[in-house]
């Protein structure tokens, strides 16, 4: 009995511990929150339509996403990657670095940028699940200079990651947020005068530069309960440039609208990985990312969300095939560097090998 009393202690106080962990702290998000998608506390989609729409049970579904066989879902090699040395960059240089998944590194006309950077072993609030593929994790939190501004596009574990952001801490400037998002910073000692949230179709302006906060089809949580925070993606435009980060999104007739409002883009950053029939609203098929493009009126497409994990039931090299065999003969560029290769955004004319090829 003393045995099992001890041992019942001990599951207690660290059930107590780990719940606690700043990783999962609770947003806060005021009651008087003026927006037309937000209800009884809650965000909504630009379209509300459901999540799953599988009629499997939720049990049943997990069972067979953690147990189940799919074929070439995880690589059996490590990922091939060119690191960039971010410290040595030409600061009058333009260039997108991919990390891997949906993070990535911007220069951008003298600015700095970081897009829902996870450098950590896993994103889950699961240790030891959800792990990045092997040779996907290339960067850590010494790679990363000083960075002006850091964007977060929802608040999932696969785009916000604590000890990340906490290692990064000392070198942000300032920190561009949907709304809620922002309270996970305030309660992890960031100043709040740095942080700044908005609604879709708001914008954050400094000198000759414009960051807007636009739509996305998706949904927020990191525990059980969803939706008390915001999601989003960015359009970030200077004097000279006009960059789209998607962030996770279904598709949907925001993407005209973005279109509509802000004008074409350069490059536009679109999510192409994680789909499944049993969540067609929230994650795009690489066709669906095609036309996406198409709406944005793009020159340029970065496909991102694929090739560090495993959050489906695909193979982990289909994204970047079906998009490569859909966007031929369209009007856009697209580009499929390896993890961290360098992407000179003024060079329209940078070519990139289908690297995830020989794996096929």
């Amino acid at each position: 009995m003393k045995i099992l009393l001890v041992i019942l202690t001990i599951i207690i106080v660290y059930g107590c511990v780990y719940i606690n962990r700043p990783a999962l702290a609770d947003p806060i998000v005021t009651t008087q929150v003026n927006s037309d998608h937000y209800e009884n506390g809650f965000f909504k989609n630009p379209i509300e339509r459901p999540l799953i729409t599988s009629t499997e049970s939720r049990a049943s579904r997990l069972y067979r996403f953690v147990f189940g066989k799919d074929t070439d879902s995880i690589p059996a090699q490590p990922i091939p990657s060119q690191k960039t040395d971010l410290m040595q960059l030409d600061p009058s240089e333009n260039t997108i670095v991919w990390m891997g998944h949906s993070s990535y590194f911007m220069q951008l006309e003298r600015n700095t940028f970081l897009i829902d950077p996870v450098f950590s072993s896993n994103a889950s609030p699961v240790p030891m699940t959800n792990t990045p593929f092997e040779g996907s994790n290339i960067y850590t939190a010494e790679d990363i200079p000083e960075i002006d501004y850091l964007l977060i596009t929802h608040d999932h574990w696969d785009h916000l990651d604590f000890p990340t952001i906490d290692a990064l801490k000392d070198k942000i400037h300032e920190v561009v947020t949907p709304l809620g998002v922002g309270s996970y910073f305030e309660q992890w000692g960031f100043d709040s005068n740095m942080i700044h949230e908005g609604d879709w179709f708001s914008r954050f302006e400094k000198k000759d530069l414009t960051i807007h906060i636009m739509p996305a089809q998706h949904f927020s949580g990191r525990l059980l309960e969803r939706n008390k925070t915001l999601w989003g993606s960015f359009a970030i435009i200077t004097g000279q440039h006009k960059i789209y980060f998607g962030g996770d999104s279904g598709y949907g007739p925001h993407f005209k609208q973005i279109a509509e409002k802000l004008g074409n883009f350069d490059i536009a950053v679109l999510e192409d990985g994680q789909y499944n029939d049993d969540w067609p609203y929230i994650h795009m098929t690489p066709e669906e990312t095609v036309q996406a493009a198409k709406d944005l009126g793009t020159k340029a497409v970065l496909p991102s969300h694929n090739s560090k994990f495993k959050l489906s039931h695909h193979a982990w090299y289909e994204p970047l095939e079906r998009i490569h065999q859909v966007s031929q003969n369209q009007s856009y560029r697209l580009m499929t560097p390896l993890i961290g290769e360098s992407i000179n955004v003024d060079q329209h004319d940078q070519t990139f090998t289908l690297w995830w090829q020989q794996y096929m």
